[in-house]
């Protein structure tokens, strides 16, 4: 059920929209390739485990964790564009 100028199943499709767009963005996210011997980003040497494990990796343990943090922070948006979610 719809209201105002939305047509029915207008919501499950944001919903849906949504959820597409995460995994999409998760996906992005994916190292590929062959991974590195050393971090990237600070140069230290990446466990051969951690090599294997994650195929295509290019941090090192603790300067993923750092990017996973950033990232979080711009993980969510309300589609919606509520009144509430403005006055935040």
């Amino acid at each position: 059920m719809a209201g105002g100028w939305a047509r029915d199943g207008a919501v499950q499709d944001q919903i849906d929209a949504s959820v597409e767009d995460a995994v999409l963005r998760a996906r992005s996210r994916l190292p590929q390739g062959e991974s590195r011997p050393d971090c990237a980003e600070c140069g230290n040497t990446i466990p051969e485990a951690r090599r294997h494990a994650v195929p295509g990796v290019r941090l090192c343990l603790a300067c993923q964790q750092e990017e996973d943090r950033e990232q979080a922070a711009f993980a969510g948006y309300n589609r919606r564009g509520s009144k509430d979610s403005q006055l935040r």
